[in-house]
């Protein structure tokens, strides 16, 4: 019996030692990159950390090897090895080294993920949202009555996608001003700006702008991609000012708006100038969609390479098996290089045309990242397309940013040491 049991002993020790880990490359050789991020969520989820393996294979990861994983990861199609300790041990020597650009950081916790957004929106009119559900990562939908319950609180990480803070509809009154679903969401907004306390569509959304600002300030994380990028600064900067002609809030806009804006008070962006014209589909200078000459063949930004050991953060947000990607329109497609602040860290651009499409920096105890165009795989979506099939682009690196974005708030705050 004795023996029995010495054997038995042997072999669990013997497959610990042997293969005890779980390698997610994520180069060219990964055959679902999207849905391996959601295994690594999985993990974490589980209470198992991870780590992530900057500028190794791509940006791998590295997690605990398990039935349950490896099981997980046959049904979704994931790429993965199995290691033993002294494989482990090999990479993480190889990665240590000073002369690489390379670094493993650990991954502790499943970072709770909410996404902001209207209780009529439909499933493609946010990537975020089709990248989640993909890549089957679990998040919560909030919105205005949540915000200003103080619900964000409970959250690591925010979302905003196709969102105008500005309190104008999008600007989309001269193309859509006479259609029943831009009618009815108005009156739907107006309601709820009432019932909420606020005369105005333009002043609820500024009071959840300051809200999400401050989560930021105590330590959240926000992400925001198309319109959410630029109407959220333009509203922080227009507090107490009218911006919003007639057909939006019923009362002409301050003549003097412009001159009144206040800059300091914006995370991003400095020194744009608005768009007042109501019949135009546009908020400001910020976005570069109406200036830029490039064809859809053409249009391409590159991410920065940056110091894995030095600048982690950065690096974590630009991991890829590409670094020349595929650009995509939106209502805010790029940002126009001279209206973004000193201190904001640009980490992908098309430098020939002059803007920039990826950019990221610190507020207070949190941080943001903002990200230009709509859909990384949808270059022209236009309302009323249908959704983007994720099943068609799992190896998507536009998408890819948007989903680092997710993971890194689970980074462990000082770098792994090994």
């Amino acid at each position: 019996m004795k023996k029995i049991i010495f054997y038995i002993l042997l072999i669990i020790i013997s497959c610990k030692t042997f293969g005890s880990y779980m390698l997610i490359p994520m180069d060219n050789n990964q055959k679902n990159h999207l849905k391996a991020y959601g295994l690594t969520y999985l993990s974490l989820e589980t209470g198992v950390e991870a780590w992530w393996l900057l500028n190794y294979r791509g940006g791998s990861f590295l997690l605990y090897l398990s039935k349950e994983l490896e099981r997980e990861a046959i049904i979704r199609n994931i790429s993965y090895e199995i290691i033993a300790d002294a494989q482990k041990n090999l990479i993480f020597n190889e990665i240590s080294a000073p002369s690489v650009n390379m670094d493993a950081i650990k991954l502790e916790k499943a970072p709770k993920i909410a996404v902001y957004t209207p209780p009529f929106s439909q499933p493609w009119d946010d990537a975020v949202v089709l990248a989640l559900t993909y890549a089957e990562i679990p998040f919560d939908k909030i919105y205005d009555k949540e915000i200003l319950n103080g619900n964000l609180r409970n959250y690591d990480w925010l979302h905003l996608h196709h969102e105008d803070f500005t309190g104008q509809y999008g600007k989309f009154y001269g193309a859509y001003g006479r259609m029943k679903w831009y009618q009815d969401q108005q009156v739907k907004s107006e309601q709820t700006a009432r019932e909420m306390g606020f005369n105005k569509v333009s002043q609820l959304k500024l009071a959840i702008a300051l809200e999400i600002k401050s989560y930021v300030a105590e330590g959240g994380f926000l992400f925001a991609m198309c319109s959410a990028t630029d109407s959220f600064d333009i509203a922080l900067a227009a507090e107490g000012i009218d911006i919003c002609e007639s057909m939006f809030d019923g009362d002409p806009a301050d003549p003097n708006a412009q001159q009144k804006l206040d800059f300091s008070k914006c995370l991003a962006f400095t020194n744009f100038t608005l768009v007042k014209n109501p019949m135009e589909y546009e908020y400001s200078d910020i976005d570069v969609t109406n200036d830029r000459k490039v064809s859809d063949k053409q249009d391409f930004f590159i991410l920065f390479e940056f110091s894995a050991k030095w600048d982690p953060i950065p690096t974590m947000l630009c991991q890829n098996h590409q670094n020349l990607i595929h650009g995509f329109m939106g209502q805010t497609t790029a940002f126009k290089t001279s209206t973004i602040k000193s201190h904001v860290l640009v980490m992908g651009e098309n430098k020939s045309i002059g803007e920039v499409k990826y950019i990221h920096s610190e507020y207070g105890k949190g941080m943001w990242t903002f990200y230009g165009g709509h859909d990384p795989e949808d270059y022209r979506h236009y309302v009323g397309d249908e959704n983007t099939d994720m099943n068609l682009y799992p190896n998507s690196p536009g998408y890819r940013l948007i989903l680092n974005n997710v993971l890194f708030p689970a980074a462990k705050k000082k770098k792994l040491k090994t």
